[in-house]
């Protein structure tokens, strides 16, 4: 298979320093894969007008590792229209050009980090061949489980002060931040969320609850007095596995419990994958708000409003809160699925260890409910109770989800495991068993959002006793509907 690759990941895997490890573990995967790594003529034109004279001298040796295409093909009709619609620039249609290698057949895949890039994709109907590092990384993981053998520890919390602060993992925000090491050893006694792959720091997350008092001079326009959560620190490597969902929910759980008004953060854009959290931030609800100077420059701010509002058309920009005007249903889900998909909601006889982070559709917050149930007029932003089966005593409600889309009218298995990929715990082999299960009741496709864990978990008795399920002889085999009264003292019941 041949993979070109966009200009800018050329330079930062060639670079003196390697400051974007996501860059790593790309080309780690392309040469387990044996993929043919192309560039096209216009980078090496391009890396000769880099500013820097030496990454100039390095790329001119370090080209010779590549394919580079000896031929361009012919600017197709269709990529010359969205062309027009699109470029602005001299890069801007310099990166059609590389697209249009793709449209031509010329190469398989592309991977780039450039937003227009991806539009122009889009336009043209090619965007499930045109990837992003982390969506790349997510494709092969998922195709080649056998090729993962290692673990992802589980997110855990860790004093600053027991965090080498000399791993590579932080050369990028040395580079970025005056003073970072002094900062660091300051907090010592502080905590962050981090996570190892393979004994290798791969995420950090350092948050701080601001109240109303805060001094916010450095931010243009000046914050009103709110209590707010501040994302101090966050980084994720790509590694395919959606570690990014994953700390987000923590970054959520944690404005949930100090009961703020506001989330925000203070980042520059001068990397790809700043660029591609400002992104992943923009999707789950945090708008451009202003800038923040400092002696390390001009960075930008985003700000994701915490008060307790919903949109039901995209659930995601209100997440975690409900809306009152959705409807409410539970639906069973086997033992040996659940904890896989909701690791937040393990029961205590459950082993933590058997549960390590290490698949996409554990970390992610978005997932896949495959059902072949006979009610199916679920709408997004509604809600579903998971309930774990097993018995009178052991079976227990543990998690709410908020609908995303569901998808009804799916044509064959191919689609199905298109559609679930990357959100669910079963294989692609199983995805197809469930297809062909009946032949009259083909599944349909809920993507939902893992929303909240129980902290106390009703069984299957007390559910009975809130009336949540009518009777032990009438179990719900599919999704069912329950009233908002009785989902709110279930909700009451459980503590949330």
């Amino acid at each position: 298979m041949r993979i070109l690759l966009d200009t800018n990941i050329i330079i930062h895997r060639e670079a003196s320093r390697l400051i974007n490890r996501d860059i790593g573990v790309l080309f780690n995967w392309l040469d387990r894969l044996h993929y043919s790594k192309c560039v096209h003529p216009l980078t090496a034109l391009e890396l000769n007008r880099h500013v820097d004279s030496q990454t100039v001298k390095t790329m001119s040796i370090k080209l010779g590792n590549y394919q580079i295409l000896k031929t361009e093909a012919p600017l197709h009709d269709e990529v010359k229209k969205v062309g027009l619609k699109v470029d602005t620039t001299s890069n801007d249609k310099d990166d059609t050009r590389l697209l249009n290698e793709l449209y031509c057949d010329r190469v398989d895949l592309l991977i780039s980090e450039d937003k227009k890039i991806h539009t122009k994709a889009g336009l043209l109907g090619v965007s499930d061949r045109v990837f992003r590092i982390e969506s790349f990384l997510e494709k092969v993981l998922s195709e080649n489980p056998e090729f993962i053998d290692y673990k992802v520890l589980s997110v855990k919390k860790e004093y600053f002060g027991k965090i080498d602060i000399k791993d590579h993992f932080f050369d990028s925000f040395r580079e970025d931040y005056v003073g970072f090491d002094k900062w660091f050893n300051k907090k010592a006694d502080n905590e962050a969320y981090i996570c190892y792959d393979n004994s290798v720091l791969s995420a950090f997350l350092f948050l701080k609850v601001e109240d109303e008092k805060e001094s916010y001079i450095d931010i243009t326009p000046s914050f009103a007095p709110k209590k707010r959560l501040k994302i101090g620190t966050f980084k994720v490597t790509s590694n395919g596995i959606k570690l990014g969902e994953r700390f987000l929910k923590i970054i959520f759980d944690n404005a949930r419990q100090y009961k703020v008004d506001e989330i925000y953060v203070t980042i520059f854009e001068k990397r790809s994958e700043q660029a591609r959290l400002i992104a992943l931030l923009e999707q789950w609800g945090f708008s451009y708000y202003g800038l923040k100077q400092s002696q390390s420059g001009e960075e930008k701010v985003y700000v994701r409003n915490f008060s307790k509002q919903s949109n039901r058309e995209n659930p995601k920009l209100t997440y975690p809160f409900l809306s009152r005007e959705s409807d409410v249903y539970i639906v069973p889900i086997y033992p040996e699925y659940h904890t896989e998909l909701f690791p937040d909601s393990i029961l205590r006889t459950e082993d933590k260890e058997d549960f390590l982070d290490n698949e996409p559709h554990r970390n992610a917050i978005s997932k896949s409910y495959i059902s072949h149930s006979r009610v199916r007029n679920l709408k997004r932003g509604d809600i579903i109770v998971f309930y774990r089966t097993g018995g009178i005593y052991q079976g227990v409600a543990t998690t709410i989800g908020i609908v995303e889309d569901v998808f009804i009218e799916i044509k064959d298995e191919n689609e199905l495991v298109g559609l679930c990929r990357k959100r669910t715990i079963l294989k692609e082999d199983e995805l197809k068993k469930w297809w062909n299960r009946y032949k009259t009741n083909k599944p349909f496709v809920v993507n939902f959002l893992y929303t909240y864990s129980f902290k106390k978990r009703p069984n299957l008795k007390q559910l009975i006793e809130l009336n949540v399920i009518p009777d032990i002889s009438d179990m719900p085999r599919g999704f069912r509907q329950i009233s908002w009264e009785v989902f709110t003292k279930l909700v009451r019941f459980s503590g949330l």
